[in-house]
């Protein structure tokens, strides 16, 4: 199954870059599935315009992403919270596309504040809904993301362990009952 990570924040040096750089890695060691990160910063896809119905819509310098998005099985959504809400620029990015039916999504959300963008993850929740797509029941929810992953990535606070693997083991289970293939060795 192809697994694509979308990095909600446009910031160079975003905290929220960490947990998918985290997520990616640890999906890589612990299932057969193919795993990418799908940065915003990385693309340069200008306000909507048009949407990319098929990949051969898409314009020249955006086909490698467009391929990307249509050959995903799964999403992980990664935000940080801005205003209450998920950064414009993952808005932008999903709103290029078209409806993700019967995808399904994994809603992360990242703060360096206590509440760990939980009003992005219900505004989240709204936007999959309008998307098709279905959500896994368990939200990974992040506070303090700078003191809990190192800029390259690396878990600093082993407590959270159990969280991230609540929000794998429900991903992974509504992943592979939507796109039944070879059962991932996670546990």
């Amino acid at each position: 199954m192809n697994i694509e990570i979308i990095s909600g924040s446009p910031r160079k040096e975003s905290v929220t870059q960490r947990l998918a750089i985290y997520l990616k890695n640890y999906l890589a060691e612990n299932t057969s599935h193919t795993i990418q990160i799908i940065d915003v910063k990385d693309w340069e896809i200008g306000l909507l315009q048009h949407v990319f119905a098929t990949e051969a819509h898409a314009p020249e310098h955006l086909k490698p992403l467009a391929k990307r998005m249509f050959a995903a099985n799964a999403f992980i959504l990664i935000t940080p919270e801005y205003n209450g809400s998920y950064s414009a620029a993952l808005q932008n990015l999903l709103d290029h596309f078209p409806k993700q039916q019967h995808k399904p999504f994994g809603i992360v959300t990242a703060s360096t504040g206590a509440l760990g963008g939980m009003r992005s993850a219900q505004q989240l929740l709204l936007l999959v809904a309008a998307l098709f797509g279905i959500t896994s029941p368990y939200l990974l929810v992040t506070p303090f993301v700078d003191k809990k992953f190192s800029a390259e990535g690396q878990l600093l606070d082993s407590s959270f362990q159990k969280n991230i693997d609540n929000f794998i083991k429900e991903f992974l289970w509504l992943a592979e009952s939507l796109h039944p293939e070879p059962v991932s060795s996670y546990n």
